[in-house]
């Protein structure tokens, strides 16, 4: 009975990736791109065969997998623009001078 971890896993699948069969559900709708790109170059633009649109797709595929293996964030966070932050000392000025928009305020009354 001492064996027993601190800790009771409550569900199994809290921090695997979601798969479709044995393919990883974050990478469909690239590989959908990516199989569309090919169909337009290669058979629509270059009038080639199936075997080689499919042979483009899968060649499309393989390097978009192989790049986002760890996670397309690896690859994908490199084209954000990182904002630029810089420190200046500015003396401080007040918006509203309460004490002349209070007489404003009591005039009008």
């Amino acid at each position: 009975m001492e064996d027993k971890s601190k800790y009771c896993k409550v569900n199994s699948t809290v921090g695997k990736v979601p798969n479709i069969g044995i393919f990883p559900a974050d990478q469909l709708i690239p590989w959908a791109i990516i199989c569309g790109l090919s169909y337009y170059l290669a058979h629509g633009l270059f009038r080639l065969n199936w075997v080689w649109t499919c042979a483009a797709a899968a060649w499309g595929i393989a390097t978009w997998w192989i790049l986002t293996a760890n996670g397309a964030w690896h690859i994908l966070s490199k084209f954000v623009a990182t904002p630029h932050w810089t420190r200046v000392r500015v003396r401080y000025q007040k918006i509203l001078d309460l004490k002349e928009y209070s007489t404003k305020s009591n005039g009008r009354k």
